[in-house]
Order: structure tokens, then sequence, then C-alpha cells
């Protein structure tokens, strides 16, 4: 099993690396000007980063679109990672009328694999301006009370993504959201 984590420029991305690696995935950090015909993982991780996609600060993603487009096995979009799928799909990234930053109660609409054996509401730590909103062929899996958006997931491609940060210790759960989604990651 091989997950890679596209670097975004999150200050995190060093700790999504480490958390793959304690749940026992193979693991590496690439840029993300990678090529994609030298990828060979079983899973991609996009990580956060401060560039502001709401903002078109995307210019330097233009690699990031073929993994999106080409990859054909499962993508974990975090922060900036999840609102560059947004956008990418179709979907608004955009300034969130009430930011967050910190711990964050969310509230998990729809199980999935991503989700699977959590509770219907836990701490997330969040850290982001921006939002995704109507993204066309996605089903929203969380929110909180500030973001109607905290995770989706394409309706029939392995594509998911999250807003919040899964590798930061504050969030609870955090290590079981990576360990399903190394799951999907070997199941398909």
């Amino acid at each position: 099993m091989r997950i890679l984590v596209v670097d975004l420029g999150s200050q995190w991305t060093h700790r999504i690396l480490r958390t793959l690696k304690y749940i026992g995935v193979d693991s590496e950090i690439i840029s993300c000007k990678t090529p994609l015909k030298k990828i060979d993982a079983d899973g991609l991780v996009l990580s956060g980063g401060a560039i502001r996609i709401g903002l078109g600060e995307v210019k330097e993603l233009k690699e990031v679109s073929n993994y999106i487009d080409k990859f054909n096995k499962p993508i974990l979009g975090i922060c900036a990672g999840h609102q560059f799928i947004g956008m990418h799909f179709g979907g608004k990234a955009q300034p969130s009328e009430k930011p967050e930053y910190g711990k964050v109660e969310l509230f998990v609409d729809e199980e999935d694999e991503l989700f699977k054996g959590l509770p219907k509401k836990f701490i997330v730590w969040a850290s982001h301006n921006d939002e995704v909103v109507d993204v066309p062929h996605f089903k929203v899996l969380a929110h909180s009370k500030d973001c109607s958006n905290h995770a989706m997931k394409h309706e029939s491609k392995p594509i998911y993504g999250c807003i919040f940060h899964p590798e930061v210790e504050h969030t609870e759960y955090g290590e079981k959201i990576y360990k399903n989604f190394a799951a999907v990651c070997s199941n398909f």
C-alpha cells in the first residue's frame, strides 16, 4: 500500500506523512509539479496550503488537475486540496462568511467509507478563510455550524475532500480517517 502526499504548501504536510507512516502506509511527499507519469501509488492526498483557491491562486496547480482527471485511483484533498477539487469540478471556492480557525464541532451527515465507525459529531481542527459550495456530482458528508461543506465525496469516483485537518492532533479520530482512506485505496 503506497499513498503519496502532494505538497500544496501546508505547514502540516509532514504531519500527513507521519500519520500515514504511523498507520503502516508506505508514503512520501511529492511536489505538486510532479508529472503524473512518474506517480506510482495506490492513492494520493492533496495537502492543504496557504494558497487562496477562492481568490484564483491556482496557476501552480496545473499538474494537480491532471491527477484529478487521470490518476483513476482514490484521492483525498485536505483544506486547499479540498477547495481545489471542488473548484475543478465546477463548484465555487469563495471567501467564507465566517472563517474557521481552531477547534470546530463537525457533524457527519453521511457515514460513507471516510467516516466509517466514527461518531455523528466530533471535534476537528480547521484553518480556512474560504469554503466550497455548489459542487456538481459531489455529496456533502459533513458540515459545521459555519461551513456547509466540511467533507465531500464524488458520486461515482473515489475522490474525497475535507476542509478540516485530520492530521492535526486536535482533530479527534484523525488517524481513523486516514485509516479509512487507506482502506478505500486498498479496496480499489
